[in-house]
């Protein structure tokens, strides 16, 4: 699990197969092997590591549900280790789980802040709100003003200055995940209206 607040910008310095290597600080501190790191919010999964870089493997679902298959040496990348028990809760809850690869549709300044609006894949777009959480390339964002597969966001130069957004022009692609609060409520609304999650059912489990 993961909260959608990047730690740190590092880089790809090698690809080999299913292989990735990491240039990275901060996300080393105290890291094992077997450990989760969220690479633009794909959560992977640490095989080695060393002072100054650590190894990922991506598998196929990963590579075909995600934009790390592009990725080359020199690439940014955005880095959160997993959430620690008991740590500050700042963004939303990000599980890694990439639903699908959207693009970023405009970007718009205004004064200190700029207004980015996105395009989402189905798999994202169905569940945008307003103020509602989503997450780009890792990153937590609130949700502004949805139309139909595109919505909003704004960001403040912070956020800019610490993540690869700082590299991203309309057309990119990113990777995006949607709230999961959501995914549940929408699947259970959808059993109940097919008639396989009845009120009893509910009540059984102490959920009503």
């Amino acid at each position: 699990m993961f909260t959608g607040i990047i730690e740190e910008v590092g880089a790809v310095s090698r690809r080999s197969g299913s292989d990735m290597t990491i240039m990275a600080k901060i996300v080393l501190e105290g890291v094992q092997e077997g450990d989760s790191i969220a690479v633009n919010g794909a959560c992977l999964t640490v095989v080695s590591f060393s002072h100054d870089s650590f190894v990922v493997q991506m598998s196929p679902e990963t590579l075909e549900r995600t934009t790390l298959g592009s990725l080359r040496p020199g690439d940014a990348v955005n880095l959160e280790r997993a959430l620690a028990y008991g740590g500050r809760m700042g963004g939303h809850f990000v599980q890694g789980h990439v639903d699908g690869v959207g693009r970023v549709h405009s970007v718009q300044n205004q004064g200190e802040f700029s207004l980015w609006r996105f395009q989402a894949p189905a798999e994202v777009a169905r569940y945008l709100v307003p103020k509602g959480s989503v997450a780009v390339d890792g990153i937590s964002l609130t949700v502004v003003e949805p139309m139909g597969d595109t919505f909003g966001v704004a960001v403040i130069p912070a956020t800019i200055e610490k993540t690869t957004l700082s590299s991203k022009r309309a057309g990119d692609p990113v990777n995006m995940e949607a709230d999961m609060l959501g995914k549940h409520i929408l699947h259970y609304m959808k059993q109940m209206t097919r008639g396989s999650l009845t009120l009893e059912k509910l009540k059984k489990h102490g959920f009503a």
